[in-house]
């Protein structure tokens, strides 16, 4: 059927998603080109600023799946707004903060918000667009992902640059405030809830243990071992939790279905791919390439720009041809574009790079589109928040997975990028984008059995638990209501 038009309503929420998906994902990368400032205006060690960026991660990677249920239980759009009210006020503490302790603690605070945001704003879109629109939408918040993580290392070193390092987390606050109105002023209100909504709180502190382990498992190299034997007993136990209790946290029935489990598995391996992009990038342009810091950044700048293009032009490609036709084809392309960053001679200088980014980002910007268009399509509204959270921890697993696995990879091959020489810096570049070439020709491969998977993912009755996603083609699918939320 033809794409239907959206209306002023539909726009400006619209708008208010793409903003939910921007302001959370600049701050998962903004402080990181800080950092040496950072540590020198708390005259501190660089381990110790690192958790600047930490405190925010872990918070986001074990909250995101029992904020994302919390939201189906007591409406997403209440719980939206509150999200932005905390990550909002959490910047303003940061920008404010008197010490390293507080900014951390901060930090923290504002991951809470930032879970809450990532989590659900996938899960709001059908409910702001219609079905028909779905995918020009996944596009545009593909986009705000994508641009909000690669951008922000640039923009963070050109404010702190020239307004100091508050200003980084200023900037929330404007679009906090502005973002919280558009949320209530043109979101669908939630439906009235009649029955108090139970919640697995044990389940909950499992899993958040759990996540936490394996993430400071990626970061504390000196304690990876155990805190990895901690995740996996943390993974049985919570398995072993949810098969027992009433009303679980999520429904491990939920990954029976292959087309959801390859869906997720798929986000973690292309996210860890795209870190490969955002960590040695820099090095290899700067102590490889011997460019200017000027120069460095307007090559940085490339990605970004093309994400930010091309996002809701491959949201159409998808409502057009459906996710069954791009999502191989993106995984294609990213494989391509990594094969010509592990081959291509330094000697042919930035066209070796920018041509292979340029790939790179257009096939991430087609990839997420499509996958998250396919997943979402069918997904009952009961379990829309928790699919929607389970798709954020996958992106933000990979990218904690692949910061620490693509920086063993190079450490082996060129080690300490701040200190090696040009050619053992396009030595290690070259191995790592072997090996992320290798994972996106086996998420190619998963992606060829994704589709071939019977009827999909079926719609679940609250009262079976049983959750099927559809394979229909958004563009085939019978628009949503746009009035008050239709069964929300």
């Amino acid at each position: 059927m033809p794409r239907e038009p959206l209306n002023t309503s539909a726009r400006w929420a619209l708008t208010s998603l793409a903003l939910s998906m921007l302001m959370p994902s600049l701050d998962t990368s903004i402080a990181n080109a800080g950092l040496p400032m950072l540590a020198a205006a708390f005259d501190a060690t660089f381990q110790q600023v690192q958790w600047i960026v930490l405190a925010y991660l872990l918070t986001v990677t074990t909250l995101i799946v029992s904020v994302g249920r919390l939201g189906d239980g007591i409406g997403r759009r209440r719980l939206l707004l509150i999200g932005i009210g905390v990550f909002t006020a959490a910047s303003l503490c940061c920008a404010l903060a008197p010490g390293l302790g507080w900014l951390i603690g901060a930090r923290a605070v504002q991951g809470v918000g930032a879970a809450i945001m990532f989590a659900l704003t996938v899960a709001l879109v059908a409910d702001a667009v219609p079905k028909s629109r779905a995918g020009s939408a996944m596009g545009l918040l593909a986009t705000m992902s994508a641009t909000g993580t690669t951008l922000g290392p640039s923009l963070g070193g050109l404010l702190m640059a020239h307004l100091g390092w508050h200003s980084i987390f200023l900037l929330n606050v404007p679009l906090g405030l502005l973002n919280a109105w558009l949320v209530y002023r043109y979101l669908p209100a939630d439906r009235a809830i009649s029955t108090r909504v139970a919640f697995d709180y044990f389940g909950t502190g499992v899993l958040v243990l759990t996540l936490a382990a394996y993430a400071l498992a990626m970061t504390l190299t000196g304690l990876a071992l155990p805190l990895l034997l901690v995740s996996a007993c943390g993974a049985g136990l919570f398995v072993f939790i949810e098969m027992r209790v009433k009303v679980p946290l999520i429904r491990l029935s939920l990954f029976a279905d292959r087309r959801l489990s390859s869906s997720l598995l798929l986000t973690l391996l292309v996210t860890t791919v795209m870190m490969t992009t955002l960590v040695f990038g820099p090095f290899y342009l700067s102590r490889g390439l011997g460019l200017s810091s000027a120069t460095v950044g307007l090559v940085l700048s490339i990605g970004p720009l093309l994400a930010a293009f091309g996002g809701v032009p491959a949201g159409r490609l998808v409502d057009r041809f459906g996710a069954r036709r791009i999502v191989p084809g993106a995984l294609l392309g990213l494989a391509c574009g990594c094969g010509l960053l592990a081959s291509l001679p330094m000697s042919l200088g930035v066209f070796a790079y920018v041509l292979p980014i340029a790939m790179v980002a257009v096939s991430y910007a087609l990839f997420q589109a499509a996958n998250n268009t396919g997943l979402m399509a069918g997904v009952s509204q009961d379990q829309r928040g928790v699919v929607s959270a389970l798709l954020g921890l996958a992106r933000n697993l990979g990218l904690i997975t692949g910061a620490a696995v693509m920086g063993a990879v190079f450490a082996l091959a060129a080690g300490d990028p701040t200190e090696a020489p040009a050619a053992a810096i396009a030595s290690g570049l070259h191995t790592t984008f072997a090996v992320a070439t290798a994972i996106a020709f086996m998420a190619l491969i998963i992606s060829r059995t994704q589709f071939n998977c019977g009827s999909g993912l079926a719609r679940e009755s609250g009262e079976s638990g049983n959750t099927v996603l559809t394979d229909t083609p958004p563009s085939r699918a019978s628009p949503l209501p746009q009035g008050n939320g239709g069964d929300r």
